[in-house]
């Protein structure tokens, strides 16, 4: 065999051995790109548990291991948390049962029940019924902050603008709405409006410049003012819009079949039972930026619903 057929016979080797091993892998889908289709093992007998990526990918791993292990001391079956790529992707895959339990913001909780009859929200953060969204602004746009929205929001006309992902709620939807309220259409920014896909990412184009303003959770912001993330000297907060129902985990009709008619309950139970005088639990509820969780239910949504009807997020 020629030096060039031999190389060539090794590279098909290569390729082949490659490809063997990364199908074999023990689990595919605990990376960050997985697709909702391949989402990981289809083990029915493990709740597959995911939630909508809006902040740092490192955070959401941290924070989601560490549910997913205290669900399976509490619940006593197989417990995995599987990362995906977007918004979207959450929604879909819940839709087509690659997700069992997920946590979702307002827009896409609507959107996951609707395209799965039966599945029910079930539990929120304590702050999660009186949310809110900030518009920031860089320092050198010359954007003031204000209490009054008509007038605040209608200065931020002929400027450069950012929201968060396409389908974010805080960052996206119910801004978006409370702009059309002070008479501000997208078309009257200047250039494109931006969609940053998380609000971490929002705070550091506006911060950078790269955008004059841009509207984001009120929650990630704080946080990043007390972790000194936010400067104060580039960026501040202009406005803080009124309270709206957010963030909550959304629970697949299938459980029922699989792990018994009263499963939505126990992990209803086992969210409203984390304890801050615990430990692991504490870390859990700081994570989320909680002191406890609440109960929830489809309705608090209907105004998300029908924002999201307005502005063409759901059709």
């Amino acid at each position: 065999m020629g030096s060039v057929k031999r190389r060539f016979f090794l590279y098909l080797l290569l390729l082949t051995f490659g490809f063997v091993s990364c199908s074999s892998a023990p689990d595919s889908a605990t990376s960050p790109t997985s697709s909702p289709t391949s989402i990981g093992n289809n083990d029915p007998k493990t709740l597959k548990v995911g939630a909508i990526p809006d902040q740092d990918p490192e955070k959401l791993q941290r924070l989601y291991g560490k549910v997913a292990k205290y669900l399976e001391k509490e619940l006593k079956i197989p417990v995995a948390y599987r990362p995906v790529t977007d918004y979207a992707a959450a929604v879909t895959a819940f839709k087509v049962g690659a997700l069992d339990l997920v946590w979702f913001e307002g827009l896409t909780g609507v959107q996951a029940r609707l395209q799965v009859p039966g599945a029910k929200a079930i539990a929120q953060r304590d702050i999660d019924k009186n949310f809110h969204s900030v518009f920031i602004a860089n320092k050198k746009s010359g954007i003031q902050p204000t209490l009054n929205v008509q007038k605040g929001l209608v200065n931020l006309k002929g400027h450069t603008f950012t929201f968060g992902s396409e389908s974010s709620t805080s960052g996206r939807l119910m801004p978006q709405f409370f702009l059309q309220q002070a008479g501000v259409k997208l078309e009257d920014f200047k250039g494109e409006v931006g969609f940053s896909d998380s609000h971490d990412a929002t705070l550091e184009l506006v911060q950078a410049g790269t955008y004059d303003a841009g509207a984001m959770n009120e929650q990630v912001w704080e946080s990043h003012l007390q972790e000194g993330k936010a400067d104060a000297n580039k960026v501040n907060l202009i406005w803080r819009t009124p309270a709206y129902h957010d963030y909550h985990w959304v629970i697949h009709p299938s459980v029922s079949d699989r792990f018994g008619k009263d499963f939505t309950q126990k992990v209803q139970n086992a969210f409203l039972k984390l304890d801050p005088k615990d430990k692991d639990q504490r870390e859990i509820l700081e994570l989320f930026g909680a002191e406890k969780f609440i109960k929830t239910q489809d309705s608090n949504y209907a105004q998300i619903e029908k924002i999201g009807r307005e502005i063409g997020k759901i059709k």
